[in-house]
């Protein structure tokens, strides 16, 4: 016994004769048809007491074509058959082999066909259109020449046998491998090795043992039964010094420590590495002695699996990965929708899904590092599965958002806000943290997919409420986000057909009265003449990331018609143009600036980019880098609509800016609310001490344009002064207040 270094598959034979391959007791089958009695006893007595390559030869006997055909079907392990021709017709014989090959299908049968007349039928001709394998004269088939004929026939099909059998067996190989990919773990997977090996072989799943190393910590070199199948069965899970057979003992214990297969004569232990240190091992019993062709099988059969058991680790992680987020430990999207699917099947009843999203989490994590933002996550994923119970199903979607999926009265509001009642010990500092939520009913969904879309509509329309609200979904809610959806398609539609336009709205110096330039403002006019709004269509535009393609059209177009309107005599005009985060985001955004200035022919000091505050949350340090390129070029930045969104006083020391723009909502609220005068004056008075000049919006009337004027702001639009209008509108206009 011999074994290579590298743990090479070693089959150990005991015993064993190579010539000797099959039952001491096999035989080959020879099939006499002939309708002469007195050739059947010559050929008996030709063949008497002959053996051919190690076994003797049993003699079938028929006396027409059609009683082969039924002795064939019924008996298909038949080597060579003796074939007169003439028989109850003259081509009884030919017809009986086109039905052999034809309708039987007995493909590896021999056929030697025998005639009392030589002339009844040309021999090559006949070799040429039927499918046999000789052709001899009865007279020919002498002891010697007979058993010759014999022996190169029983050669062929032992041959055509071997090859079926490989076959057969590689295919089984195939089909197990592909089987063995898809197992969940090596418990199922040994199983499956079981099973595989008894149908390659031919025999019942019974007398196989599979072993592996055992994961007792106490008893690391111990090894331990995983599968078990027949009167083994119950060995399952026993150690193999528990096992009351020594002998199966002793081979699955060698295979697993010397990592090698040994062939007995009527069993067999295969070892299968499943990496460098460790692999499992089965044992095989066979009432009969194990063939060659199988053995070669085996072999095979061993080196397949064995390359799959070392993909079963590779395959788990793989799973793993699909259903588990590692970086928290928790269940995954795609977990949830399994789980969310189970329930449903189940009958979930007033059960719920619920996402919370952690508010400004990004900011926060730009701010105090990317190690902080693991931290928070790590967390709030520890905090959420330690308060509930195994009947509440926690996961993390994405990002900073986790869902809870459960009873409604334990998922209620309430509860989960309380959660984060108290702040988050991060680095022995505490942190309060707030969320959103977003809550569906399961109650009515048809499939998992469909409650979690829902409940991500309702945490949408949370967090465009602001900071720490929650919503319930809703059929109403439900109606508006499908709204949404329509709207967004025709928008689609609408920007693919050049339906939306620009118009342009003056701003007014109001220390001068003159005009210093003017901010272009997008339209939609469908087809029908309808107008919608720009407040409606403008956030879809952006949380779709439509309005990176329609920046794309807009800003060329809008530097085009401040090229007209300098040829025509308003060389200082400035255009301010409205971008939003999404389109800062975008990596060739400066690029597109510039190429876009240059083509159009327009001074970089003539264009004002208008962004809103919220752009900080996207990434304050990569913002500014931008925003600081942008005004080394002549380009000003002005922060819009100041004072409604997420408002910093360190965002605004950080962000560079030219002007700063008050919300029309605080202009409007000047005429009816003294807060408000005093919201507008605190703004202008904050953009006269960081030296940048304050621009109003809004402004209806003569005496709202007065007192932003002695509130010190310095320029103001609105329709006091002027409408937002097209290009040749506004050249009109333009000319008359000159």
């Amino acid at each position: 016994m011999a074994h290579s270094a590298d743990d090479d598959l070693i089959f150990i034979e005991e015993d064993r004769s190579p010539d000797n391959i099959a039952d001491v007791d096999a035989c080959w089958r020879i099939l006499i048809v002939d309708d002469d009695r007195d050739v059947h006893e010559a050929t008996e007595f030709a063949l008497s007491g002959v053996e051919i390559l190690g076994r003797r030869l049993h003699l079938m006997h028929a006396y027409s074509g059609r009683e082969a055909l039924t002795v064939l079907e019924r008996e298909p392990d038949i080597a060579v058959a003796l074939l007169d021709v003439v028989m109850e017709s003259d081509d009884a014989g030919l017809k009986t082999v086109v039905a052999i090959r034809q309708d039987l299908m007995l493909l590896n049968l021999r056929i030697i066909l025998r005639t009392g007349q030589p002339g009844q039928a040309p021999e090559a001709d006949t070799i040429a259109r039927y499918d046999i394998n000789d052709y001899k004269t009865k007279s020919e088939l002498t002891h010697s020449r007979l058993y010759t004929t014999l022996t190169s026939a029983i050669r062929s099909y032992n041959q055509l046998q071997r090859l079926d059998a490989s076959r057969r067996g590689l295919e089984k190989i195939v089909a197990a491998s592909n089987q063995f990919i898809a197992e969940k773990g090596l418990h199922s997977f040994a199983e499956g090795v079981i099973t595989q090996l008894a149908s390659l072989i031919g025999i019942a799943p019974e007398g196989l043992v599979c072993a592996a190393s055992s994961d007792d910590e106490d008893h690391p070199e111990q090894f331990r039964v995983i599968a078990a199948a027949g009167r083994y069965s119950h060995l399952i899970q026993q150690r193999l010094e528990e096992i009351d057979n020594l002998h199966i003992a002793q081979s699955l214990n060698q295979a697993l420590r010397n990592h090698y297969s040994t062939v007995g004569s009527r069993d067999i232990t295969l070892y299968f590495r499943k990496n460098a240190e460790e692999g499992f091992a089965a044992y095989i019993e066979s009432a009969e002695p194990i063939r060659e062709v199988d053995q070669h099988l085996l072999e095979i059969f061993c080196t397949n699996i064995a390359l799959c058991a070392k993909n079963i680790d590779l395959v788990n992680e793989l799973r793993r990965d699909a259903l588990v987020d590692r970086q928290v430990g928790l269940p995954n999207r795609n977990a949830l929708v399994l789980e969310l699917d189970r329930r449903l099947a189940e009958g979930a009843h007033n059960e719920v899904v619920a996402l919370l999203d952690i508010d400004q989490f990004a900011a926060t994590n730009d701010m105090l590092g990317h190690p902080y933002g693991d931290a928070l996550l790590t967390a709030t994923a520890q905090r959420l599965r330690a308060l509930f119970d195994n009947s509440v199903f926690v996961a993390r979607l994405a990002g900073d958002a986790f869902a809870l999926a459960g009873q409604g009265r334990f998922l209620d509001t309430a509860t989960i806000q309380r959660l984060f009642a108290h702040p988050f010990l991060i680095d022995e500092i505490d942190h309060p943290v707030s969320v959103c939520l977003g809550i569906a009913p399961l109650d009515g969904c048809s499939n998992g997919q469909d409650a979690l879309k829902n409940a991500y509509v309702a945490l949408r329309r949370a967090k465009a409420l602001g900071i720490g609200q929650s919503v319930t979904f809703s059929p109403e809610i439900g109606q508006s986000a499908r709204e949404h959806t329509l709207l967004l398609r025709d928008l689609r539609i609408a920007f693919e057909r050049r339906e939306l336009s620009i118009v342009y709205q003056p701003q007014i110096d109001l220390a001068s009265g003159k005009v210093i330039g003017a901010e272009a403002l997008l339209r939609w006019q469908r087809a029908d003449g309808e107008f919608v709004p720009p407040d409606r269509f403008i956030p879809i535009a952006e949380q779709s990331g439509l309005i990176v393609s329609i920046g794309r059209w807009m800003l060329p177009e809008v530097l085009r018609s401040l090229k007209r309107l300098q040829a025509a005599g308003h060389e200082q005009l400035r255009m301010a143009v409205n971008i939003s985060s999404i389109q800062l985001r975008q990596p060739s955004f400066l690029d597109f600036v510039n190429n876009s200035l240059a083509e159009a022919g327009v001074a970089p000091e003539l264009l004002e980019l208008e962004i809103t505050e919220s752009v900080a949350l996207e990434g304050l340090d990569a913002m500014v880098a931008l925003l600081d390129k942008l005004r080394s070029q002549g380009i000003r930045i002005a922060i819009d609509d100041f004072g409604t969104g997420y408002s910093s006083l360190n965002y605004l020391a950080r962000l560079p800016f030219d002007h700063l723009k008050i919300d029309r909502s605080f202009v409007l609220s000047m005429d009816t609310s003294e807060r408000g005068a005093r919201i507008v004056r605190t703004i202008a008075r904050l953009g006269s001490e960081l030296e940048v000049k304050t621009v109003a919006e809004g402004v209806e009337n003569q005496e709202i344009g007065q007192r932003l004027h002695a509130f010190g702001c310095g320029a103001v639009q609105g329709y006091h002064y002027a409408h937002p209008m097209d290009e040749a509108s506004l050249l009109l206009w333009l000319a008359e207040h000159r």
